[in-house]
């Protein structure tokens, strides 16, 4: 008896389906760590939560060169202390001192202010003495008009925040710290003509900018 040919390739279909195993779900896959052979070491990236959130160096503090240089740019005028403080400041004398120190110290911050104070305050008071506004180192985007501090609207002490900042830090003030250092040049101003001094108003702001940290890091 002759079995016909479609009903064997049925069977076959059906004895096939019957033996083979169900498909394994694929599982997640791995990574194998691959060895390099006869590579030099590699240093791994510093950890952002210790480098207040940044990946790479740490901020670094300006020689006493560059802060003697700067000072001159920012200010129009040179600290006249500057030289005899330099070794107090970090800079070596190749005699005892052979590497100049770049820590940002107290003994480098007091030192600071009290050079930020004498070329801040000159500055300023040069300022009132130039008649030209674009002549004036500290207030430059305040009319000449403009004799009585508190009279100052807070758009003009805006504009001139942000171009001392820009001149000071290299990076000008924006938003929310905009309005902060608006608000406190405001005070400033306020008491500064009620004092009868004038100076001090840009003067304290020159200051502050001074020495902040990002006038003295990079």
């Amino acid at each position: 008896m002759r079995i016909p040919l479609v009903g064997l390739l049925f069977s076959a279909l059906v004895l096939t389906a019957c033996s083979n195993k169900p498909a394994e779900v694929p599982r997640a896959g791995t990574l194998t760590p691959v060895e390099l052979a006869n590579h030099p070491p590699i240093t791994p990236l510093p950890d952002p939560e210790l480098q207040g959130g940044h990946v790479g160096r740490a901020p670094r503090r300006i020689t006493v060169a560059q802060l003697k240089a700067s000072i001159l740019t920012v200010s129009g005028r040179q600290w006249s202390q500057i030289d005899n403080l330099a070794a107090s400041l970090g800079k070596a004398d190749y005699a005892l001192v052979n590497a100049e120190s770049v820590e940002p110290n107290l003994v480098f911050a007091k030192f600071l202010e009290d050079g930020a104070r004498e070329v801040c305050t000159g500055a300023a008071a040069a300022d009132l003495t130039t008649p030209n506004a674009a002549d004036r180192i500290l207030s430059p985007e305040v009319p000449a008009s403009i004799t009585d501090l508190s009279k100052i609207d807070a758009a003009t002490a805006q504009k001139n925040l942000v171009y001392l900042s820009t001149r000071i830090w290299g990076q000008p003030l924006a938003g929310a710290e905009l309005e902060t250092w608006t608000s406190a040049f405001t005070t400033m101003a306020a008491r500064a003509q009620a004092a009868n001094k004038k100076r001090e108003a840009w003067g304290a702001i020159c200051i502050a900018m001074m020495t902040d940290p990002r006038f003295i890091t990079y």
